[in-house]
């Protein structure tokens, strides 16, 4: 019985979950805005209880803040934060690539990361303007999953987690829904070219060179924030999360 009810919660948790994330994301909730428990589980047709447990979780990933009068309100970021959140990851999986460069890694681990690159490659063809961007999109985050597991260090992976739940500081922050910004497909021929790298000094063992790539290809994304906050303003609008970010 208890396990039944648990199947049955979890599909509303989930929902709930990821409801309350886009609200956020998207822009349609503004940074110090409270949120309504009310509100919310009317908009998305779900229950209190399950709305409840989705903004704890979103505090914890760092996207609400708890407000002195209860409950909670949507944080604001400023662009110092975005940029170190950015670099943190950077770290996180330099560090990663060099664990894995010194202590080896398990052959299926690195044939499993070698495919993703050659899958990487057969999408974009040398001509970003022709490439199934979506398949990209995919691809990428398979590719830093491999990457934040790859030496098999499980610290390592769980810390990976815990900076790219803010969703700037994804790998995938400035792709997902940009098929049709042409800086942003130029920087993902230099991005390919960083995956090759990688891989290949981690085969070699050269973890100083592993670790030196995996930091240089995290801040292709400081990169592309840069060019959104200083050349191209308008695309503040399309780039989920960073309505979120003050000047």
């Amino acid at each position: 019985m208890g396990a039944s009810l648990q199947k049955r919660q979890q599909p509303q948790s989930l929902k709930a979950l990821m409801g309350v994330r886009d609200l956020v994301l998207d822009g349609h909730i503004r940074p110090g805005e409270r949120l309504s428990e009310v509100a919310i589980a009317a908009r998305l047709g779900i229950s209190r209880t399950p709305i409840r447990a989705a903004l704890a979780r979103l505090e914890q990933e760092g996207l609400l803040e708890v407000i002195p009068s209860g409950g909670y309100a949507v944080r604001g970021f400023a662009r110092e934060e975005v940029v170190d959140a950015i670099e943190l990851r950077g770290v996180l999986e330099g560090t990663a690539a060099r664990l894995a460069a010194e202590r080896g890694v398990l052959p299926v681990r690195m044939k499993a990361i070698q495919d993703l690159v050659r899958a990487l490659d057969e999408t974009i063809r040398d001509r970003p303007q022709d490439m199934d961007f979506e398949r990209y999109v995919e691809l990428n985050a398979g590719f830093h999953d491999a990457l934040a597991g790859l030496s098999g260090s499980q610290t390592i992976r769980r810390e990976i987690e815990r900076v790219t739940r803010l969703p700037f500081a994804s790998p995938s922050a400035f792709l997902d829904k940009q098929a049709d910004v042409p800086a942003f497909r130029q920087s993902l021929l230099v991005g390919q070219a960083q995956h090759k790298a990688i891989v290949s000094a981690i085969e070699l063992h050269e973890g100083g060179r592993a670790e030196a790539l995996a930091r240089e290809h995290a801040r292709l994304a400081r990169q592309n924030l840069e060019y959104v906050m200083a050349e191209d303003r308008s695309l503040l609008r399309r780039v989920r999360a960073l309505a979120l970010v003050g000047e």
